[in-house]
C-alpha cells in the first residue's frame, strides 16, 4: 500500500516540458518536470482562462491537467515519466480525442 518516495539517487531521464530537456529521476510525475521546468502554470480555466498549476500532486484536485504526448487532459501528477515523453500546457478548451 506504501511506496518509498524517490530519493532523485536513480536513474535520470530526459523529458521535453513545452519543448525545452529537462533532466528528471525515474519515478518522478510529468507534474514534478513540469514544476521543474519552472512552470507557474500547466493549464488555464475552461471558464475565463485563469491559470492552474498543481495543487494536491495526488489525483484528487484535477488542476495539473496537462497535454503528455499528445493526449490532452491527462492528471500530470499521476503519470509517471519516461525516457522522451513530451509535456506541454493546456489550452483552456482542449479538443477532445476521438476514439
Amino acid at each position: 500500500m506504501f511506496r518509498k518516495l524517490p530519493d532523485g539517487s536513480g536513474p535520470r531521464l530526459t523529458v521535453f516540458v513545452e519543448g525545452q530537456p529537462v533532466a528528471v529521476s525515474e519515478g518522478d510525475s510529468a507534474a514534478t518536470a513540469a514544476l521543474l521546468a519552472g512552470l507557474s502554470a500547466t493549464r488555464a480555466s475552461a471558464l475565463g482562462g485563469q491559470p492552474r498549476a498543481p495543487y494536491c500532486m495526488m489525483g484528487v484536485c484535477f488542476e495539473c491537467l496537462m497535454v503528455i504526448d499528445g493526449l490532452a487532459s491527462q492528471q500530470a501528477c499521476l503519470v509517471p515519466v519516461r525516457e522522451g515523453m513530451r509535456i506541454a500546457r493546456q489550452p483552456s478548451r482542449p479538443a477532445i480525442a476521438k476514439p
